[in-house]
């Protein structure tokens, strides 16, 4: 099983135990609503363009919506059984790449929407995929910092073989290092303030970082 499978398993779990009308992260979006977010992006060409490009947004929301009025059960099996055979992360290669931090932000999206979420216990397998997305994906999400900025992981954890290890996203003036378990980078990299980071540096320049517009 690969980190996308287990993730999108457990996303569609949570989604079949809380229902369709329970807070999440994104803002004004409820289950249903992200639940349909993830069908749009699985199976609809013509309307997953909108979900980045501005231009298209009004048609996504569109067709959005109109899976989100789904019945429950049915909307999440449409997250559950994935893509159509013919979707190019249909291919284990392709799914690795592209879904592993995208369905585990969503997991986390939907369990730290409901109080009393705790951040999940740390993963060798999850956290050497995650680390790896926020490699290829942390300068683009980040590229807007005004100051250095760099991304660590803790030092002191003996369970994980990367400890230690950072990323440079921009090298600069008052750099702030952000440290935390790769989970919880990578949801402050999309743009999530419910992650478990530590800011060192300057606090104007921990100000910027705070302050950034994080995400695609």
């Amino acid at each position: 099983m690969s980190v996308a499978t287990d993730e999108r398993a457990a996303l569609c779990d949570l989604l079949d135990e809380l229902g369709p009308d329970q807070p999440t992260l994104c803002e004004g979006w409820q289950t249903r609503d992200l639940a349909a977010h993830l069908v749009v992006r699985e199976h609809r060409l013509d309307a997953a363009p909108g979900i980045l490009l501005s231009a298209f947004a009004g048609h996504t929301k569109r067709v959005q919506d109109t899976y989100a009025r789904r019945p429950w059960r049915e909307l999440v099996g449409l997250v559950r059984g994935g893509p159509p055979l013919w979707w190019p992360t249909r291919l284990p290669a392709v799914d690795k790449l592209v879904n592993s931090i995208e369905l585990f932000v969503h997991h986390e999206d939907v369990r730290r929407g409901q109080e009393g979420w705790t951040p999940r216990e740390p993963d060798a397998k999850r956290d050497a995929a995650l680390w790896a997305g926020l490699k290829r994906a942390g300068k683009m999400t980040l590229r807007r910092t005004p100051v250095g900025l760099v991304l660590a992981r803790p030092a002191s954890a003996p369970q994980a073989p990367l400890g230690g290890e950072s990323i440079v996203v921009k090298r600069g003036p008052n750099t702030v290092t952000v440290t935390g378990e790769p989970g919880e980078l990578l949801l402050f990299a999309f743009g999530r303030d419910a992650a478990r980071v530590e800011f060192d540096g300057e606090q104007s320049a921990i100000g910027a970082v705070q302050g950034l517009s994080r995400g695609l």
